[in-house]
């Protein structure tokens, strides 16, 4: 195809302009001339709250994997950030985990947490990949469609509308074109409308409910804690997350599931978080500071995967990442690492000879990116009994042990960080059947 210069290049499309689209951008950056990204909303290099990232004003967590990929991309980013105000340490050192009222043993696990607000590091991250020679990012443009070759077993671009001017439509056309516009993509009804073969798809009902408010961050009880986070289990299915951002604000984020909502009026708000396993965040980090803003909600009510993998054909041209793929259960913090192993996935795919093969590039996403996330977050989802699904000996015999990892943990660091490592995604989960973690389990 014609670029701006008139000579003929290779471009890719990237279809959202979340963080998931600018990683796909910057991976695709190293094997095409061209990259376009495109989103609904005004994109720029400010820190702002949008529309189409709704869960956006909430706590935010990225895993250790993808906070590595993201400064491999970006080297220096984790720097930028901490000079505007991100608050970093060890993952499990800074970071204070309580379980039905039991804190987890604090160790040295060698990863780096990051607690940034979601804005901030999307804005930062958009900054660097508007600074690549070869990207382009057209906002206010609405994707309305895929534009397929004659035969249809190829996708040559995508027709958008200006949101200025929606008198009509544009094509832009590209080689290649990804879909990274969420959990609420289109694309999976562009394709059948064209005759292709519905996408499976994995439901699990978790009927979860955020609500978040922030706070003017004081004195802290635990200077060195970057978060206090009381996380939900079964017998104690409440939960929130306290964490410091953005220098002089601290966020909490309240969360019930299975229908059980947080107020959004300050004095429920308040007796939600009372009512929790631990009293550390009501007690220690909100009563008496100062509120900045009213609490809002914000509803996940299932997590889904598009199970992509599992077809046997696909047109050309035309490839999904990031939560268009698999939106998972947000207290685990999954998604932004899955969306950066997923841009790992599809740079490996757009630097090979030839165009991308389609069947070969979902397989590897799902083995590579999706899969031991996917295992992780159902395996915890289907220990509330509330929640259906099918509890198979597998599921099972992991929550069993899980278990007995988190008792050890609470007594030792050692434990606490290497649970750490798997959840980060860093480490494989055998690391957890090490004779290490075996020993510690014995001691009980």
């Amino acid at each position: 195809m014609t670029g701006k210069t008139g000579k003929n290049v290779r471009r890719a499309v990237v279809l959202g302009g979340s963080i998931a689209g600018l990683l796909a951008a910057r991976a695709l950056s190293e094997a095409y001339d061209e990259v376009v990204v495109v989103d609904r909303d005004e994109l720029t290099d400010l820190p702002e709250n949008r529309r189409g990232v709704p869960q956006g004003r909430h706590v935010h967590g990225i895993l250790a994997r993808g906070q590595q990929i993201i400064e491999e991309y970006f080297p220096g980013i984790t720097e930028e950030l901490e000079a505007a105000g991100a608050v970093t340490g060890d993952v499990a050192g800074n970071v204070r985990w309580i379980m039905d009222g039991i804190p987890m043993s604090q160790g040295d696990s060698g990863l780096l947490a990051v607690s940034v607000a979601r804005p901030t590091l999307e804005a930062h991250i958009r900054h660097r990949v508007r600074a690549l020679a070869n990207v382009e990012i057209l906002d206010r443009r609405e994707v309305v469609g895929l534009r397929f070759a004659p035969v249809a077993h190829h996708v040559t671009g995508v027709r958008t509308v200006d949101r200025r001017d929606p008198g009509g439509t544009s094509v832009v056309d590209a080689e290649l074109v990804v879909d990274t516009m969420g959990r609420g993509s289109q694309v999976p009804r562009w394709l059948k409308d064209h005759g292709w073969p519905g996408v499976p798809e994995d439901r699990t009902q978790v009927g979860l409910t955020y609500t978040t408010r922030h706070y003017r961050a004081g004195p802290e009880p635990s200077p060195g804690d970057i978060s206090v986070d009381i996380v939900a289990t079964p017998d104690n299915p409440r939960g929130a997350i306290c964490a410091r951002i953005d220098g002089e604000r601290q966020i909490v984020t309240a969360y019930g599931i299975l229908g059980d909502v947080p107020p959004t009026d300050p004095e429920g708000f308040l007796d939600f978080l009372k009512s929790l396993s631990s009293p550390e965040i009501y007690e220690a980090l909100v009563v008496g500071r100062e509120p900045l803003d009213a609490p809002v909600s914000y509803r996940f009510p299932a997590s889904l995967r598009r199970r992509y993998e599992r077809l046997d054909r696909f047109p050309t041209g035309l490839l999904v990442m990031g939560d268009a793929v698999c939106s998972f259960n947000p207290t685990y913090g999954q998604g932004m690492t899955v969306a950066a192993l997923g841009s790992v996935v599809l740079r490996a795919h757009a630097t090979g000879d030839g165009p991308p093969d389609p069947v070969a590039y979902f397989r590897d996403l799902a083995r590579d990116a999706v899969d031991e996330a996917w295992r992780q977050a159902l395996s915890n989802d289907l220990g509330f009994p509330g929640v259906e699904g099918d509890r198979t000996p597998e599921i099972l015999a992991d929550q069993e042990y899980i278990g007995l990892v988190l008792e050890a943990a609470q007594r030792d660091g050692e434990v606490a960080a290497a649970y750490a490592r798997v959840i980060g995604l860093v480490d494989p989960p055998e690391a957890l059947r090490s004779p290490r973690v075996r020993e510690a389990l014995k001691a009980d």
